[in-house]
């Protein structure tokens, strides 16, 4: 579904991705992981039409999106939940709902929006409730929810459970978790690295705007040390280093 091939970009003279490949497979949930500063919201922004790519190539169901308007590819059927979750605070919960439909031309968006508001209990019991004075929680559950009423081909979430208290980050793995069982496919992007391999088919390791390993998170655990990367050591053991990465489609 998705092929990224090759990816660089840079901000100013900063080179923030470097010689990115990755592939997403309908039906997939495929987490990228790795510290602060690796390159994985860059890699969405790319992908999402929002940041241009100095060089490589991204393909989506046959089509290149490099260069594309971030409308052109929220029509092409990719939809992005962004870190700051990107609500906006002076509109009202429906509103902001509504809004995430604006591409759509069919005449199902009133029953898919009744299915959300089942799906989301607050966001119905608050719909009049202008979304700036929602919770963190709150507001990630209604960019979650404006992102599905687009019906994406492809949902990227980015850093969803950053900031919430703990039995918030649980909800949203447990509905990540749901959206998957039911067939969506998910590119996640996530600092919670065990919570995230427990979910994910397949993971890429990004560190310094490169993939320093990939594969399923059993693979991926073996090969790396999870601890070491994030507390900024060694990123796998000596005996794989400068080895291939493992269990890429």
């Amino acid at each position: 579904m998705l092929t990224v091939t090759g990816l660089e970009a840079r901000y100013g003279a900063i080179l923030a991705l470097r010689d990115i490949s990755l592939t997403v497979e309908e039906g997939e949930l495929v987490a990228l992981v790795g510290p602060n500063g690796a390159g994985k919201s860059t890699t969405l922004a790319v992908i999402a039409g929002l940041h241009r790519p100095s060089r490589g190539s991204v393909l989506f169901e046959g089509k290149s999106l490099a260069g594309r308007a971030p409308e052109d590819v929220a029509r092409l059927g990719v939809s992005m939940v962004p870190e700051n979750r990107g609500v906006f605070p002076t509109l009202t919960v429906a509103e902001n709902l509504r809004l995430g439909a604006y591409l759509r031309r069919d005449g199902e968006v009133a029953r898919d929006l009744e299915r959300l508001q089942e799906r989301f209990r607050v966001l119905a019991e608050r719909a009049t409730q202008a979304a700036g004075t929602l919770s963190g929680g709150e507001q990630q559950q209604l960019a979650i929810a404006r992102a599905l009423i687009s019906r994406p081909r492809l949902l990227m979430l980015d850093e969803p459970s950053l900031g919430l208290a703990p039995t918030l980050v649980d909800r949203v793995f447990e509905l990540v978790a749901e959206l998957h069982r039911e067939g969506v496919t998910i590119l996640l992007v996530e600092q919670n690295v065990r919570r995230t391999l427990e979910v994910a088919d397949r993971a890429y390791l990004l560190q310094t705007g490169r993939v320093e390993a990939s594969g399923r998170p059993a693979e991926l655990r073996e090969l790396v040390d999870i601890e070491s990367v994030y507390l900024g050591g060694a990123q796998r053991p000596a005996a794989q280093a400068g080895g291939p990465a493992v269990g890429s489609p």
